[in-house]
């Protein structure tokens, strides 16, 4: 008598895991991952690769994987401290091969030339300027701006930055979910699998600007 229990336990058991696909196991494998590593790789991303990483970011916001407060202060976060860095390598080792090669590149002329017209502005502005983002902060580390001038319009503009973007990925996640109504089911497997596979890129775009 005490040993059918278990049996019969074991069996009302069966049918429950029988009922969960392998996809949707895969997905929620993925939607774990993307919570619980989600808000640092934003933070990375942020600052490695820009906006496709924020926008993403804001995806998983509009799926409830991840909290908007803390994406958009990860996103925020992680262009600010890329942008004190290249900044302070301008300022620091102007005289470093890494930091000629980016004074070599005709976008730094154009972005000192913006400076001196309006620093303030220019600081506050560049991270949205396509094709001037990366050599920006070097540029201005190289002049007379001081550094806790540009650390407070910096901040404030990574702020701006990233709840633009940050919204602009929760907007763009309620088209996903119009375009993706008739194939509903494999949506919650596509995105996050998109959000590994673009993270996977980054790494590897990374380690490869490091050889």
């Amino acid at each position: 008598m005490h040993g059918a229990a278990p049996m019969a336990g074991s069996t009302r058991r069966r049918p429950q895991a029988a009922t969960r696909s392998r996809p949707d196991r895969f997905a929620m494998m993925l939607e774990t991952l993307v919570a619980r590593y989600g808000l640092i790789a934003l933070f990375l991303g942020a600052g490695i690769e820009g906006e496709t990483v924020v926008i993403l970011g804001g995806i998983m916001v509009h799926r409830g994987i991840l909290p908007p407060l803390p994406a958009i202060a990860a996103a925020a976060a992680g262009s600010f401290v890329a942008d004190q860095i290249f900044f302070a390598l301008g300022r620091r080792f102007r005289d470093h091969r890494f930091v000629r090669r980016i004074r070599d590149r005709p976008a730094f002329a154009r972005a000192l030339a913006t400076f001196e017209r309006r620093p303030t502005a220019f600081v506050f502005a560049f991270r949205f300027l396509y094709g001037l983002r990366t050599v920006s902060p070097v540029a201005i580390g190289t002049t007379t701006l001081p550094t806790a001038r540009f650390m407070g319009v910096n901040a404030a503009s990574a702020t701006l930055w990233g709840t633009t973007f940050v919204g602009a990925g929760y907007l763009f996640g309620q088209a996903i979910e119009t375009a993706f109504g008739r194939i509903r089911p494999l949506e919650h497997v596509l995105i996050p699998a998109a959000a590994v596979i673009l993270l996977l890129a980054i790494g590897v775009r990374g380690w490869r600007r490091r050889r």
